[in-house]
């Protein structure tokens, strides 16, 4: 098992490796596996790119972002210049229901809220505007409404548990109840954990998963 002091080591080396990421501007602390990020970057998308670099690390078991973004005068944007953007933005992506989704846009957060169909439909809309110039950050509360029955929903899960090379599927546990899944059990590392809830997500008829896996890492030479 790493120690605290290497996964520190290996989480600056992966910021440094990524090109869109000034490391120095970002403050690492390691405490029983859970990294804290912290400093000032001038976009969103950089933000989000730290805590997506500091996750890929082997060891990490959780991921806080005390990331402030601020932009320079010559990039501010007023928040109905963000709002236009957004409108915008979500015209010219297929993936974004736009009648169905309501925008607010508060001193550079933008918070999204309505119904769709689908889990990619919800995250098609924060990805479309992550990158969008004076967005401090993005709250996600779209909900989901689909009319499909949660039928089989477990054995399609864990059929698409098995397809994924990354995933041990033996070692993850579902529960269904109405629309909602549970996984327990125990995966390798944090990105295994986020690729179990995402191919959850994916299932037809799954609003909600509560993801309850637990981080345990292990020798590869034991």
């Amino acid at each position: 098992m790493k120690t605290d002091v290497e996964i520190k080591d290996d989480v600056l080396d992966e910021l440094a490796w990524q090109p869109n990421i000034d490391e120095t501007q970002i403050g690492v602390i390691v405490e029983d596996g859970v990294v804290t990020l912290s400093g000032v970057v001038n976009n969103y998308s950089k933000k989000l790119a730290a805590e997506k670099a500091a996750k890929s690390v082997e060891g990490v078991k959780a991921v806080a972002l005390d990331i402030e973004v601020k932009y320079g005068t010559d990039f501010k944007k007023t928040d109905k210049e963000i709002a236009k953007a957004i409108v915008d933005a979500f015209e010219w992506n297929s993936s974004v229901p736009e009648d169905d989704i309501t925008v607010k846009v508060e001193n550079g957060w933008v918070y999204l809220s309505g119904e769709v169909q689908w889990e990619y439909q919800k995250n098609a809309a924060k990805n479309a505007i992550k990158d969008l110039l004076g967005v401090r950050g993005v709250s996600n509360t779209i909900s989901l409404k689909n009319n499909i029955q949660p039928r089989e929903v477990k054995e399609n899960i864990k059929k698409a548990f098995q397809r994924m090379a990354t995933l041990d599927a033996d070692g993850i546990t579902l529960e269904t109840h109405g629309h909602t899944v549970t996984l327990r059990g125990k995966v390798h590392s944090i990105k295994e954990k986020e690729d179990a809830e995402t191919a959850a997500y994916k299932a037809p008829g799954v609003y909600h998963v509560k993801n309850e896996l637990k981080v345990e890492h292990y020798s590869k030479y034991a």
